[in-house]
């Protein structure tokens, strides 16, 4: 396994890289120091995936995430910032990251945002998602049926609802007039409350709990 970890400075490169030592066998890591060795190591490595610093020379923040993202729209990206703002985790996700960790969050973190975003799911930070609901005025709808099932917004119910039709994330944001980052979003936020893996386990789940589509 090829990581590459894109950060101007070396004791962060070299933390990283410390904690995700033991991340798998026969692990290789790459370096970058600014958004033009980014971008060439991306073009001339075979990389899994991606680690990201938003202030690199050349970087302009969340535009060379979207830069990297076109170039290299099928390698799996973490933006690893030293902001922690739910703003601008979002905003990571809108540029084409699948998932944002702040630097001041421990090591294991870094290794759950790896084996999520390597499985094609979303990693955002808690309180990102948490904000998402703060921001739209969310509140929980009731349990369906008993103690068990998960209490889930009114907008994410409409996400899981067009999930189960097999709506992309893109379509589910022109439906409900979202963008897709948001919908990454709730989509992270339903994966974690029903237990769930992925898109697929999370539709049977729920409509082994009654939610949604009988």
């Amino acid at each position: 396994m090829r990581i590459l970890i894109a950060d101007d400075h070396p004791m962060v490169r070299d933390a990283l890289a410390q904690a995700l030592a033991g991340f798998a066998e026969d692990l290789t890591f790459v370096e970058a120091t600014d958004h033009d060795s980014l971008l060439a190591m991306a073009d001339d490595s075979a990389l899994d995936i991606a680690l990201v610093d938003l202030n690199m020379p050349g970087m302009n923040g969340m535009s060379g995430v979207r830069r990297l993202h076109a170039r290299h729209p099928t390698l799996p990206l973490i933006v690893v910032s030293g902001q922690s703002d739910p703003g601008t985790a979002r905003a990571a996700l809108e540029a084409g990251a699948g998932g944002f960790v702040p630097k001041t969050e421990p090591a294991e973190t870094l290794m759950v945002a790896l084996r999520a975003v390597l499985s094609g799911r979303v990693h955002m930070p808690s309180h990102a998602v948490l904000a998402l609901h703060v921001d739209a005025h969310e509140t929980p709808a009731a349990p369906i049926s008993n103690g068990t099932t998960p209490s889930l917004t009114a907008r994410q119910l409409d996400v899981l609802a067009l999930l189960q039709k097999g709506a992309s994330n893109k379509m589910i944001a022109r439906h409900l007039g979202l963008t897709e980052g948001t919908v990454k979003l709730h989509v992270a936020a339903l994966l974690r409350a029903l237990r769930a893996r992925n898109r697929t386990e999370a539709v049977v789940h729920a409509r082994a709990l009654g939610l949604g589509e009988s």
